[in-house]
């Protein structure tokens, strides 16, 4: 009876770690919000061609809008041009346009933001040509461009296998990192920046992210050093994808960029750390093919 008891405080004990301040209801609201997002996705990648090309840009256009909502709280943004360019770089992606057609949609834009603040200063005696072509760009670069990466990995005769590899290894180490942090969560990780992380929790991360990596060569009976590779490198990767949005939330003063997904905010919260993964997933696998 003794044991008992202590096993009831205990179970007691550690579930309000795994609620946080948010409450048993907000977490199932996350969980449930993040199988039907995982569901959406993994649908999008299996079904590949328009079906993804249009749910990636969805997601990326969605994304960009929070992220210009939110630097706008401290700057002039042309958000309108921001969007047509990120518009216009997806479809380039989609239809199979050069690469450097998208370099030249970033030049463009810039020209276009710089010449509208050019005509802001004539008109008011003010202008914000800095912020407001770094903010615009910025955001191409930090999110148009690596969903823009995905679209461009699903259309290779493999690229479903590798899609899902990125994210099922980034979810794997978001979840890692939550359990093991709520259990075992004792050293601040970067405290500053994200005061709930700990390095216990980034530990779990990384190892969860990696095992998975090992284990879906298994299922997917593919060769394993490449999706073993995309384990690591998402189990690294991934949490700085994360404290990245966290400062730049930070610096905005908000706690979500969002609220279209129940118990995570937005888009961008959703997706922070696929966007450094899918770059950098990108980047190498371009440079040894």
């Amino acid at each position: 009876m003794a044991l008992h008891k202590k096993h009831r405080k205990r179970s007691r004990a550690i579930w309000p770690k795994l609620s946080g301040t948010r409450g048993a209801g907000d977490v199932w609201n996350r969980l449930l919000s993040s199988a039907v997002v995982g569901f959406v996705v993994i649908a999008g990648i299996m079904i590949g061609g328009r079906v993804w090309q249009a749910l990636a840009s969805l997601i990326a256009l969605a994304s960009l809008w929070e992220l210009y909502q939110m630097m706008s709280l401290k700057y002039k943004l042309s958000k309108g041009w921001g969007l047509a360019g990120g518009s216009f770089i997806l479809g380039s992606v989609s239809l199979g346009f050069s690469f450097a057609v998208t370099l030249s949609v970033l030049a463009v834009i810039a020209f276009i933001v710089l010449f509208t603040e050019v005509v802001r200063r004539q008109s008011t005696g003010e202008s914000f040509a800095l912020w407001n072509m770094g903010g615009t760009l910025s955001g191409l670069i930090y999110i148009v461009l690596p969903w823009s990466f995905l679209i461009l990995v699903r259309s290779e005769t493999w690229g479903y296998i590798f899609l899902l590899t990125i994210f099922l290894c980034t979810w794997c180490c978001d979840i890692g990192a939550y359990l093991g942090g709520s259990w075992m969560g004792r050293t601040p990780f970067a405290s500053m920046v994200s005061p709930k992380k700990s390095w216990e929790g980034v530990i779990f991360g990384f190892l969860a992210s990696f095992l998975c990596g090992c284990i879906l060569p298994v299922i997917f009976q593919f060769a394993p050093l490449p999706l073993a590779l995309i384990g690591l490198l998402c189990g690294f990767a991934g949490p700085i994808g994360d404290l990245v949005e966290s400062v730049l939330k930070r610096e905005a003063g908000i706690k979500d960029t969002g609220s279209a997904i129940p118990g995570h905010g937005g888009f961008l919260d959703r997706f922070d750390s696929i966007l450094i993964n899918a770059t950098l997933a990108f980047f190498i696998f371009e440079v040894i093919s």
